[in-house]
């Protein structure tokens, strides 16, 4: 299973710019989460995706901890865009999806059990 686009996303956008993203269930958009959102991340190019960044520690623990989220960008009201969009060093126009959060990696599924003697 890929790993999320958040190496490989050609945009980022910091913590900060992207404030008016959150909470995301208060969005007015199409906002995938946990599966769903793996479904369609794995579904576009890296190129298509912006990645929501930590400025700080705190930001980062936020990110860490936040669900797995895909949010369309064509989806997005047009104040909101503007606002991301501003954050950005390029047009928000050309992307598909603004993710947030970060893919957790394959490991294999241990029972404690294993780790007894």
């Amino acid at each position: 299973m890929p790993k999320g686009h958040f190496r490989s996303a050609e945009a980022h956008i910091e913590y900060g710019d992207a404030s008016i993203l959150f909470p995301v269930n208060d969005l007015d958009a199409t906002v995938h989460q946990r599966r769903e959102a793996e479904r369609v991340l794995a579904d576009v190019d890296g190129s298509d995706v912006i990645v929501v960044t930590p400025t700080s520690l705190a930001t980062s623990y936020f990110l860490t901890q936040h669900t797995l989220t895909a949010i369309s960008v064509d989806s997005l009201a047009n104040p909101i865009r503007e606002q991301v969009d501003d954050g950005l060093n390029t047009s928000i126009e050309t992307f598909d999806l603004i993710q947030i959060g970060k893919w957790i990696s394959d490991s294999a599924n241990h029972s404690l059990a294993e780790y007894t003697t």
